[in-house]
């Protein structure tokens, strides 16, 4: 701060100083700024990025399907081989497109058989992390799932009965099932699950391309093998209370802050009263750079400002309001361990740009006087990462 020297500072000085002092001995209260908080869920929160808990499922077992069965019993037990991809996107929830193929051999009242090939997309719900809390080293879990599919049937020995637009047997089918099963999984490492898993598909009448009997075919498969888990099985955690200290402190300081300003603002105002000075045509000039107490934080992946965090941006307002030729640079950031550089760059503009808005609109601050700054998740201004979903205010040069 840089300040002219008044000429009259000395004559002043002997007669002010003793008002000043017994002023400064006074305890000044400023009315502190009322923080509205809101319930904030102190829980634990999970979720995976883009890169990790892929999976790629490899395996083999016996299908035995269930048609018209005129001739009693179950079609006969055949090999049935699968190939699966998928991600779990929490510990609890997870998806998969599963491919199944072989022969299959049903008896219809005459000896039938044709091969299939199925593709499903599966809904995976992991059991145990979701009733009994997340334990990703868990060595056995149950995983119930559903799906949506479609299956090609082609070679049926000996023809149907379904005919197609030339009045010849069908020599192909298409059918849509849907299926549930379940899985059952025994983890045998970090990169390495060993699998057994039930499924049953669920067609219309349409599967062995003979229509008859019950109106529903069914396609029973046993499945087992092994998972391998591509980046590992572990997920990013987070909990929104981690940072409420640390905010609560910022806050206390900037209260601090304005309750020393006023302190000193009325012992100003009482030395003044007491003898009046000469008037003094030189003016106090005041410089500052640098940034300013104040910031903003956001919650993952959101450019929404919670309640919590008003006071900060009313405080800056107030500053704004009290320095009215001065400029404030907002700069939005974002955590670099969530999202891609492009994301963030946006993610944190959209940040600084709604934290403007709310300066300009309820506050009534000159945008002209005010800048967005972008820095997305090039830097990094705190080691906590999840501090760094931020916007910081700084006083523009």
């Amino acid at each position: 701060m840089k300040k002219n020297v008044l000429w009259s500072f000395a004559a002043c000085s002997a007669m002010l100083l003793p008002g000043i002092t017994a002023n400064a001995q006074e305890t000044v209260v400023m009315e502190e700024q009322t923080i509205i908080e809101t319930e904030v869920p102190c829980k634990t929160q999970y979720y995976s990025t883009s890169r990790d808990n892929w999976f790629i499922q490899v395996g083999a077992g016996v299908a035995s399907p269930f048609v018209e069965n005129t001739g009693g019993g179950h079609g006969h037990f055949t090999a049935n081989y699968n190939l699966a991809f998928g991600k779990y996107i929490s510990p609890y929830l997870g998806w998969r497109i599963s491919f199944y193929g072989g022969a299959l051999h049903n008896n219809p009242g005459t000896y039938q058989k044709f091969k299939y090939a199925n593709a499903n997309v599966d809904f995976m719900w992991d059991m145990f992390n979701s009733l009994g809390g997340v334990n990703t080293k868990r060595v056995f879990s149950i995983v119930p799932f559903v799906g949506l599919g479609g299956t090609f049937g082609w070679d049926y020995r000996p023809d149907g009965t379904i005919l197609g637009n030339d009045g010849k047997p069908k020599g192909n089918v298409w059918a849509l099932p849907v299926s549930a099963g379940l899985q059952l999984n025994f983890r045998l490492g970090k990169y390495v699950d060993f699998f057994l898993e039930g499924r049953g598909q669920f067609y219309g009448d349409n599967l062995n391309n003979i229509p008859g009997g019950r109106p529903i075919d069914i396609n029973l498969t046993a499945t087992g093998g092994f998972i391998f888990k591509i980046g590992g099985d572990d997920f990013k955690s987070y909990n929104p209370c981690d940072y409420l200290g640390y905010i609560s402190n910022l806050n206390n300081q900037v209260n601090d802050l304005r309750g020393a300003l006023a302190t000193t603002s009325a012992a100003l105002a009482a030395a003044e009263a007491q003898l009046p000075c000469p008037e003094v045509q030189e003016t106090v000039v005041v410089e500052q750079s640098g940034p300013l107490m104040s910031t903003v934080r956001f919650s993952l992946n959101s450019a929404r400002i919670s309640e919590m965090e008003m006071v900060n941006i009313y405080n800056t307002a107030e500053y704004l309001k009290a320095n009215p030729g001065q400029k404030v640079v907002i700069a939005g950031y974002a955590d670099k361990d969530t999202g891609s550089t492009t994301y963030n760059m946006s993610l944190s503009k959209r940040r600084a740009e709604a934290v403007k808005k709310v300066l300009v609109e309820k506050y009534g601050i000159s945008a002209d006087r005010l800048s967005v700054q972008a820095e997305g998740s090039n830097t990094q201004p705190y080691d906590v990462n999840n501090w760094n979903r931020i916007v910081i205010f700084s006083v523009a040069e």
